[in-house]
């Protein structure tokens, strides 16, 4: 297993941080540690979590981002990581009165090493957003460091005018940030695959005690009708042969419209050695390792609209370079490439 992602969420009070977390972890498959923080002594937030999943780690006293030892979130991320815990994801509920800013950091710079840094999600409030957050000056910077905004309780709005909202935070958005995928929702609902890769529903459901206690509760909840549910959709490729380092390296970074998130392994000659590296790209966050060079290259794209020629990008991502491992100056500043981006991994791009 590779490093555990860590997806933060964030959002104004009242936003529906807490709506948006239960809805994932009553996810058919999901095996998610959850971080809870709330502003203050007694960490009221924590106990409105479904089921209190298995392994839940409360962080209460303060924000996040304010606590001046790192130690207590660095421990609970440390426990949540744990490779018997076979976890999907783990999630760090902030505090509304975060800074998205200042926590991705904190997270990025301190998070142990068998985590990484998977995503920043931001909970906007359909209603009350350019009320209370963006008052339509400077956009605020947390969009700077968003992955994914989340427009929510867009059952809330006149239907003929909620098209609009999500085009509205989009411009706003993309203001400060290119990179961010901003989608709808009612409910929090959004499909998980955009966050993390959800465990197989055929696994032992004693694994982890609570879990069939959730799956039980999503079984018998409303979930809304077709439409309140974002759905993801993935274009995948496999090719044989040592791939062109730059190349693979640029589409990762640049990926192709509506690829929200990126995940696969590919391998590159040294020489005539294999190298092989592992990739995993959200929204601005690129999460690169090398390991073990692997047998075949796959490259996997997600999005809610992703390009109907995403395929055909990832097998050109992809394509066997004709270099038998011959030493030119371009190849040997590719490679310094992918080696400074291993070194800078999870740093926003």
């Amino acid at each position: 297993m590779g490093p555990v992602p860590v997806i933060v969420l964030t959002g104004y009070l009242g936003a529906g941080k807490t709506t948006f977390l239960n809805q994932l972890l009553r996810h058919p498959g999901a095996r998610i540690g959850v971080i809870v923080n709330d502003f203050g002594d007694i960490n009221v937030d924590a106990g409105l979590v479904s089921g209190q999943v298995d392994r839940a780690a409360s962080i209460a006293g303060g924000c996040l981002c304010c606590i001046e030892d790192v130690s207590e979130l660095d421990g609970a991320l440390e426990q949540l990581s744990a490779p018997r815990l076979a976890l999907d994801a783990i999630i760090v509920e902030a505090s509304g009165l975060a800074d998205p800013v200042a926590l991705a950091q904190i997270i990025r710079d301190h998070a142990p090493a068998r985590t990484r840094l998977a995503a920043l999600v931001d909970v906007v409030d359909a209603v009350e957003h350019f009320r209370t957050v963006d008052d339509g000056g400077l956009p605020p910077l947390r969009y700077q460091v968003a992955s994914l905004v989340v427009v929510n309780k867009l059952d809330r709005v006149p239907e003929k005018e909620r098209d609009g909202v999500v085009a509205r935070v989009r411009e706003r958005v993309r203001e400060r940030n290119g990179r961010a995928e901003v989608i709808g929702a009612v409910g929090g609902r959004i499909d998980p695959a955009l966050l993390f890769d959800v465990a197989q529903p055929d696994e032992d459901p004693d694994q982890l005690p609570l879990r069939q206690l959730l799956l039980d509760a999503a079984s018998s909840a409303a979930h809304g009708t077709a439409g309140d549910h974002v759905h993801a959709h993935s274009a995948s490729v496999a090719t044989t042969g040592p791939v062109d380092p730059d190349r693979v390296l640029t589409f990762l970074e640049r990926p192709i419209a509506g690829a929200y998130r990126l995940k696969g392994h590919f391998a590159v000659l040294d020489g005539t050695k294999r190298r092989g590296f592992t990739a995993h790209a959200v929204g601005g966050y690129l999460h690169l390792t090398e390991g073990r060079a692997p047998a075949e290259n796959v490259l996997v794209a997600i999005g809610v609209d992703l390009d109907p020629q995403a395929e055909t990008a990832l097998r050109s991502a992809l394509a066997p370079t004709d270099s038998r491992g011959e030493s030119t100056p371009e190849r040997a500043a590719a490679l310094m490439r992918l080696e400074r981006r291993v070194r800078l991994s999870t740093k926003f791009v």
